[in-house]
Order: structure tokens, then C-alpha cells, then sequence
């Protein structure tokens, strides 16, 4: 089961998505943008080079200008055959060649540049020798909300990812846990991704006992006992975009006080979940589910934000924590992840993706969020 193909993005998308990022860069102060090969690239032109090496790729967006893609001459031929490439212009150089004078010329001396965070230092010391009158600054400091905002078919590809991802976890609720290490059940997980239709796995946590008290802890050899609470987060990319959900499971019956914090937590991500709507701020979602946990008692044992975005990225802008006061805007789509988590003894975290719309917030994770009890 892999579900229809998502309808591709088209040379006018990537055009406008351009178009808005060069407008939004003026808007903010900046001279332009500088893209370097990753998600940001990706997400503007539709091209992935067939190699991320020490050759300088890059593209330049200024507003009022034509997109230019400075790209090596080997990997011309690649360029031109992505989608967006009827958008822009091209401009290879061949080794031997400097390619920072190349992009040098394209530049306003004295500006400064939003720069993607996954550019190389090599390639931005390159510039700075080039123009020294330029400055820049991380795309994420400069326009965090640039990719926030899905369109429908965004946001049709986020509710595919999110179903595949539904679907493994009803198939590894089925599955034995006792007696098994968390490194097989982690592969049983990435397996089923694949096989729903991810063509990439970032994560398959399984956090058995007293792991379950790490967030962020790596499958290991640790058998699973009976008994044993875990904690299942698992997600990666299918067609282009992320999947992310968590549901912790019990291996046999729970104690009192296990399924007590499972509900507490379920409580929570219902009240993050509700206070989701346009307007509200960021920080409005993470105080929804940490004030039911710290009226609970265990505020100190949540120890992590309450949401991150989610794109063609699994984790990205914008974050659901304390201070982040941007309003929440129809088409953003997140995580509601609140956690309890009892260090030597186990942990419990339940995630869904919600997008933001026109009157709140529509899940895209639909499994059961009731304690889910597995052999």
C-alpha cells in the first residue's frame, strides 16, 4: 500500500516559490538569498545535485532579478533537467575556474545575504574574500517563516506522509516486543515506512523501560521485557515530505501509576491540540500541554519543547515553545509531542502533525492514543 502519486510540482510552483523568497528577503532587509545545495534548494528549484561536494553550487534570488543557478559544469546537464530550471538561468564554471568571482559578479558588493544554514564555511569564506564588503546572515534567523506556510498540495503530501506512517504503527502494534531487542523492532518500523511508501527513514526510535526517560535515544540491543513501557517516534520522507508521529506502547498490563502518566500525557497533547488556531501564538500551543503536565506535578519531567514544524524537512520552523510568539497561520503544520519522562524508570510521549486551519487544527496522525497494549 502506497497510496496514488502525489500531482508533481510544476516550473510556475517553483517559480513562485522564488518569487516569494526573494520578496520576503527584500522585505527583510536583505540584498538577497544565497542557496546552497539541501532542503531549501530542493524546496525553491526541485534540484537535488547527484553529489554534494567541495564544488560550489549555489543559487542567487534577488528581488527584481532573475533566479541564477551557478552550478559546476559536470553537473549542468543534471540542473537543467529539474523542473524548476525553466524558472531561472544557469551559470557553470569548469574546474580551474573561480567560482566565487563567477558568483561575485551576480552579487550587490556591499549587501548583505539570508544564507541557507547547510552552506559550507569553505564557500562562504570564498565569497567574503570575493566581495568583503558583504555580510550575511542563517536563512533561519533571517526568514524562519519561509517554508511555514503549506500550499494544498504541500499540504495533501503531509497528510499522505502522516497516513503511511499511521499505517506502520498499526502494523507494528501486532508485532511481538517481548524478548525482542529494540534494534529489531526499530527495523521491523523502518521496514513498514518503506514499504507504505517512504523513500527515506530519519528515525525509528524504540525507547524500552528505562530508555523510554531519553527523548532521543537510539535503538540498542536491549531486550524488551514484559512489563516494559515503550516509547515508539518514528517518521521520515515520503514524496518529498515528512512524516513524524509517537505513540507509547505497554508490553502487557500497566501498573496504576503507568497508565496514570500515559493518560496525563494524552491529556496534555489534547489541550496542545485544542489550542491550536490562527492567531494564537506559537508559544500558546507548548503552555496548553505543559500546564496540564506541571499541574499534574511532573512539570520538571518535561523536558523538551512541545511542537516543531514540519515540511520537507522532519523537523523545521516554526517551534512550539515558550517565547515564540509568532501567530500560528493557516497551512503551518506541526508536531504536538508533549512527554513525561522518570529517569531510571520509562518514559511516555504521544505525537501527531496538525495543520493550522481556517477555525483550528486538523490532525494528520489519526491511531489510537489510548494506551495500546502489545505482547
Amino acid at each position: 500500500m502506497t497510496g496514488t502519486a502525489p500531482v508533481p510540482f510544476t516550473a510556475d510552483d517553483y517559480k513562485a516559490r522564488m518569487e516569494r523568497a526573494a520578496r520576503q528577503a527584500a522585505d527583510a532587509g536583505l540584498a538577497g538569498l544565497l542557496v546552497a545545495p539541501g532542503p531549501d534548494l530542493v524546496w525553491l528549484t526541485g534540484y537535488a545535485p547527484p553529489a554534494v561536494t567541495e564544488r560550489l553550487t549555489l543559487l542567487v534570488l534577488a528581488a527584481g532579478r532573475e533566479p541564477v543557478l551557478v552550478v559546476p559544469t559536470l553537473e549542468a546537464p543534471d540542473a537543467e533537467k529539474a523542473t524548476g530550471a525553466p524558472a531561472l538561468a544557469l551559470r557553470d564554471w569548469t574546474d580551474g575556474k573561480d567560482p566565487y568571482a563567477l558568483t561575485a559578479a551576480l552579487l550587490d558588493g556591499r549587501g548583505r545575504f539570508g544564507v541557507s544554514d547547510n552552506a559550507w564555511a569553505l564557500h562562504l569564506l570564498g565569497l567574503q574574500q570575493a566581495l568583503p564588503g558583504t555580510s550575511y546572515v542563517s536563512l533561519t534567523e533571517a526568514l524562519p517563516m519561509l517554508r511555514a506556510v503549506k500550499d494544498a498540495a504541500e499540504l495533501e503530501r503531509l497528510a499522505a506522509a502522516g497516513a503511511a506512517a499511521d499505517a506502520a504503527f498499526e502494523e507494528i502494534r501486532n508485532v511481538r516486543f517481548s524478548g525482542r531487542r529494540e534494534s529489531e523492532v526499530a527495523a521491523d518500523l523502518a521496514a513498514l515506512l518503506r514499504r507504505f511508501g517512504h523513500a527515506q527513514v530519519d528515525f525509528t526510535i524504540v525507547a524500552s523501560g528505562p530508555n523510554g526517560a531519553n527523548p532521543h535515544h537510539e535503538a540498542c540491543d536491549r531486550r524488551i521485557e514484559r512489563g516494559d513501557m515503550v516509547v515508539l517516534d518514528f517518521g521520515g520522507l515520503k514524496d518529498g515530505y515528512g512524516s513524524d508521529t509517537s505513540r507509547t506502547v505497554h508490553v502487557g498490563e500497566p501498573t496504576e501509576e503507568e497508565r496514570r502518566v500515559h493518560d496525563l500525557v494524552r491529556e496534555a497533547q489534547e489541550a496542545g491540540f485544542r489550542a491550536v488556531r490562527p492567531g494564537a501564538a506559537c508559544q500558546d500551543v507548548d503552555r496548553a500541554a505543559r500546564a496540564v503536565i506541571a499541574g499534574a506535578g511532573y512539570g520538571a519531567y518535561f523536558i523538551h519543547r512541545t511542537g516543531h514544524g514540519i515540511g520537507v524537512t522532519t523537523h523545521e520552523p516554526p517551534y512550539m515553545i515558550e517565547g515564540e510568539e509568532r501567530p500560528l497561520v493557516p497551512g503551518m503544520c506541526f508536531s504536538v509531542e508533549p512527554g513525561v519522562y522518570l529517569p531510571g524508570r520509562f518514559g511516555v510521549r504521544i505525537e501527531d502533525i496538525v495543520t493550522v486551519t481556517e477555525d483550528g487544527g486538523r490532525r494528520l496522525n489519526e491511531t489510537e492514543r489510548e494506551m495500546v497494549i502489545v505482547d
